[in-house]
């Protein structure tokens, strides 16, 4: 149960009525509250507290208001023996629960393993579906103890054991040989191959465990390499067909941490022949979609720095042209003048004195290569794809399948049949008679320039320009999904992205979204919204000093600066305050007591499945190898110190223990344990609110994820924060800087798994579109930008006719929304919402189909229509409320101040994330955050202290509440204790003798 309640939430589920009044009798007031408390809880939740700490301070007091009692006297009762047994039974009886019995016991764990799992297999997730559906059957759930073995341990060890055997059965023998193989010594293997730490010789195993690299040609042939060898182990097209990807990784991740030797011991164990194949099976089956995708954004990624550097290459020199030969337009007036005054000159006696025959030369070297811009560029890029790029066109068609849903898009599809058909001949040219599709494969613009004379004077297809043409087009299709990939995960089939149980499930799916079945209804809500938007903006437009809409440039909005508010006076004397009391904390210190009161460290489990190290001693191990990972200084730094932990100790438990989920669901525990520490008076109530950006971070860039930032002017990667009010961070994404930040916006706001609730999310410029106001809409959330461009944005009208009630607005007024498309395109569009909150496919990949690129697609059309209309209505709202741009400014100055620690954190090697493995650098990235959230945890404790001195309470102006921020470290201390033993010295050959003399 989460901690913080709002007002309207604990009327609706915690009021009492009178016949639950009834029910608790005459006793003494403090069991009569616990009664209360034990029947309310029990009705919203389920089941009953099994201890005073479950139940929420808030939910107390407001059952214990309507009692007229003293919250307090709750600590009277006894919550182990006495009258709560008779309380409880009392309860059951009354609201027609019984206690459950081990036939019900069976019978959930058959509806577990035959309905749930797969498609949840997370044990937390699973108990919430458990106690879901015992409340359904009015059966009271066991213990969480008994609930979590008896229940949900069972049935994911039945199904596991199912799964393993059907697997087995399905697996012929030679495509076993082939798994096995995966781990028998083969010397043919080259020597860069990614090798374990435990494992000195070289196994297949391990070059399929290896990363794509950078976007170079050589890494498309080792990639392609590797997803052959993984086709060629010939796993059955349906082995896992019904089985979910995030399943499946679990055993994925099992195989890629185990040693070779652990491997090969499980191989010899008759016993565990299923286990085996199974794990080394689903390895494959992720690995190959994983691989291929890593192949496709290696090819997307060439062809673009194809031409990024043709069009880099093509500007330096027609710049050094334009400098070369300065003066042009003072020289051709010079040469027109001589014209006109000398019309029957000779030309050498009257120009040539003028300006010189080598200027002229010059000139006419310069206009020789100004075709048009376009074709220069063209022409540089067709020469750099063949003598170098041309490489990697035959092992991307060897091993990839393209396929399209489109008929529109089939042209394409057969160009490239085409170009594979002739990547063996030695032609220049095809064949005359041979049918090439032109319309909608190359762009009309270069189908004059795909053609060449042949020695006979024929108008010919040259092949290098038609494949150079056919790989820009396959690239713009595979962004927008309209061509998917055979195998693929982000690029898979787009239809298998959404639920495929969503026509039969409708209603459902439509409550789940809290939106209305019919069309109408919806419609007729945004509507109404929408002109009352527009009304309200210009019917106060006169009387807003702050915003002015002119004519200039086709319509101009002027908007004034926000004044400045009044700076806090005692915030600084608070932190000296706090740095004199708890002088140079250490970080790691901070990270060891937010373990002792949250127990995050109980979130990470071996990956094998299997721990023999004492759970002491593994927090001990785990909070070192995060305070390592996420200040940056590395394992060997931290294994430098006094604790008694060595290296090899070290990265043993970071390589079993330490992933991406288990960081995140640590952080989710320290997320929800500060939002339940904190003091309303102090801090305000719990906001609803979150605000997303991101910042650039160095990394190594032999990857795909580090990228070149035009706005930074260096390559890095991108962390996209979702940083709530008083800098709690609630979720971190690594992105590369030139994937789309909307995606990562809808992500964070459906999958920061802690208590908070998220109805606004503020952004900069970067974070929103037309697309993503209609998500943010459908999925229940506000979103509220900062618009860098504000000056040059538009309204548009709810209907055309409305175009003269709007009379200050006419200057920035456009065209009526198109509510007609909207409706044929609802249920599409809720259809994709529905699979961005289930999480069918990653947010980037669904979006993907709603780019400009694909501005044909009809559902893109409607979403765009009514991200017009919610847009419109949010900058009415913007432009006509002093109070909405301050909430947006302030919002956003929280992740600006979160910004601001990230640098104190992650101070080692200069905050670079110094790994070529994305996985890797994500870890980092995760660690970095949990240990920023602890400082927020435990500066929250401190602050309160110290604010709960009426002195210093008393001190705070209404400024310092405002401003006052638990993210803050001048009191801390990041790097640890220094030491120096004067009486010893390093043991040099040479010390003896320097010594002496």
């Amino acid at each position: 149960m989460k901690h913080q309640w709002q007002i309207d939430e604990l009327e609706a589920h915690f009021t009492l009525f009178p016949p639950e009044l009834g029910l608790l009798g005459n006793e003494a007031p403090h069991n009569q509250l616990g009664k209360a408390v034990l029947l309310k809880y029990f009705q919203h939740e389920g089941c009953f507290p099994e201890k005073a700490k479950d139940v929420p301070e808030d939910i107390v007091a407001h059952i214990a208001q309507q009692l007229d009692f003293d919250a307090e006297i709750l600590q009277n009762y006894n919550w182990k023996v006495g009258r709560i047994k008779q309380h409880r039974k009392e309860i059951r009886e009354w609201l027609g629960f019984r206690p459950i019995t081990v036939a019900d016991q069976r019978v959930l764990r058959d509806w577990l393993q035959n309905d749930v799992i797969p498609h949840e297999y997370r044990p937390a997730h699973l108990e919430q579906l458990v106690r879901r559906r015992l409340k359904q059957l009015h059966i009271e759930p066991p213990s969480a103890k008994r609930l979590q073995e008896r229940i949900i341990n069972s049935s994911l060890h039945r199904y596991a054991q199912q799964l393993f055997k059907t697997t087995l059965e399905q697996l012929p023998d030679a495509t076993r040989d082939n798994l096995n193989q995966l781990i028998a010594l083969d010397v043919s293997l080259p020597e860069e191959g990614d090798e374990a730490e435990e494992d000195t010789g070289k196994y297949l195993l391990h070059e399929l465990k290896s990363d794509s690299g950078d976007a170079k040609v050589k890494h498309v042939k080792r990639t392609s390499q590797r997803l052959k060898l993984l086709q060629n182990i010939r796993l059955p097209e349906n082995l896992f067909a019904d089985i979910p990807l995030p399943y499946l990784r679990f055993y994925q991740q099992q195989v890629a941490v185990s040693s070779i030797s652990h491997l090969q011991r499980r191989m010899k164990m008759a016993r565990q022949k299923a286990q085996h194949f199974t794990m080394l099976a689903a390895f494959c089956w992720v690995r190959q979609r994983e691989v291929t995708d890593q192949l496709v954004d290696l090819c997307i990624q060439i062809i673009n720095d194809i031409r990024l550097r043709a069009k880099k290459r093509v500007e330096r020199e027609l710049l050094a042209d334009f400098i070369r030969v300065n003066g042009k337009q003072q020289l051709l007036y010079r040469l027109a003048e001589a014209m006109l005054e000398n019309p029957d000159g000779i030309i050498r006696e009257v120009l040539y004195p003028l300006v010189g025959e080598e200027k002229l030369e010059a000139l006419v070297e310069e206009f020789k290569t100004t075709g048009t811009y376009r074709q220069i560029v063209q022409t540089r890029v067709n020469a750099s794809y063949t003598h170098h790029y041309r490489q990697i066109l035959p092992p991307i068609l060897e091993v990839l399948g393209f396929r399209s849903n489109n008929e529109q898009y089939q042209p394409l599809i057969d160009s490239l049949k085409l170009v594979a058909a002739y990547l063996e001949e030695n032609m220049t040219f095809y064949p005359p008679d041979e049918e090439i599709p032109l319309e909608g494969v190359v762009p009309k613009q270069w189908q004059n320039w795909i053609y060449q004379q042949d020695r006979l004077g024929r108008r010919r297809i040259r092949r290098v320009r038609y494949e150079l043409c056919v790989l820009q087009s396959l690239r713009e299709k595979l962004r927008c999904k309209e061509i998917w990939v055979v195998g693929a995960d982000r690029y898979r089939n787009p239809d298998e992205d959404v639920p495929a149980d969503f026509s039969d499930n409708r209603d459902a799916y439509y409550e789940a979204l809290n939106l209305p079945l019919g069309v109408d209804e919806f419609i007729t809500a945004v509507k109404t919204i929408h002109k009352q938007a527009l009304q309200e903006l210009n019917d106060g437009l006169p009387d807003n000093p702050y915003v002015q809409i002119s004519t200039r440039q086709d319509g101009w909005i002027h908007l004034s600066p926000l004044k400045a508010q009044e700076e806090p006076t005692n915030l600084r004397r608070l932190k000296y305050h706090i740095r004199q009391q708890w002088w140079m904390t250490s970080l790691l210190d901070m990270l060891k007591e937010v373990d002792f009161q949250v127990g995050f460290t109980d979130s990470f489990h071996s990956l094998t499945g299997q721990e023999r190290i004492p759970r002491l001693e593994l927090q001990k191990r785990l909070l070192l190898c995060l305070f390592g990972l996420g200040t940056n200084t590395g394992l060997t730094s931290v294994s430098m110190g006094n604790h008694g932990v060595d290296l090899n100790k070290l990265q043993y438990v970071r390589r079993r223990f330490i992933a991406k989920a288990s960081l995140r669901q640590a952080i989710s525990q320290v997320v929800d344990a500060t939002l339940a520490i904190k003091q309303p008076q102090i801090w305000g109530e719990h906001a609803t609110w979150c605000a997303s950006d991101s910042k650039q971070f160095a990394a190594w860039n032999q990857n795909l994820m580090t990228q070149w930032h035009k706005r930074y002017h260096k390559a890095g990667v991108m962390i996209y924060w979702h940083v709530a009010k008083q800098s709690l961070c609630i979720y971190s994404q690594l992105k590369a800087p030139s994937s789309s930040e909307v995606a990562y916006m809808i992500e964070g706001v459906l999958r920061h798994c802690t208590d908070m609730q998220v109805d606004r999310n503020y952004v900069d410029t970067h974070g929103q579109s037309e697309v993503a106001f209609a998500f943010s809409h459908l999925l229940g959330f506000q979103l509220m930008p900062r618009f860098k461009d504000l000056y040059k944005q538009k309204l548009f009208l709810a209907d055309k006719e409305d175009r003269e009630k709007y009379p200050h607005l006419q200057a920035i007024l456009q065209k009526a929304i198109d509510w007609e498309l909207i409706a044929q395109q609802y249920d599409e569009m809720v259809q994709y919402a529905t699979a961005l909150r289930l999480g069918t496919a990653e947010a980037e990949a669904i979006l993907r189909r709603f780019t400009r690129k694909n501005q044909q697609h009809p559902t893109y059309k409607a979403l765009a229509e009514l991200g017009r209309a919610l847009k419109t209505i949010f900058l009415c709202r913007y432009l006509a409320h002093e109070e909405v741009r301050r909430e947006v400014q302030t919002g956003l100055n929280v992740v600006e101040n979160w910004n601001s620690a990230n640098s104190f954190i992650l101070y080692g090697r200069q905050g670079e994330l110094s790994s070529n493995d994305v996985n890797a650098q994500e870890i980092t990235m995760l660690s970095m955050h949990l240990l920023q959230a602890c400082l927020v945890y435990v500066n929250t404790l401190m602050v309160q202290e110290v604010l709960a001195e009426p002195t210093w309470h008393d001190r705070m102006t209404e400024a310092d509440w405002r401003g006052l921020t638990p993210l803050f470290y001048n009191h801390v201390n990041p790097y640890g204790i220094f030491e120096l033993d004067m009486a010893t010295r390093i043991p040099l050959a040479g010390m003896a003798t320097a010594v002496a003399t």
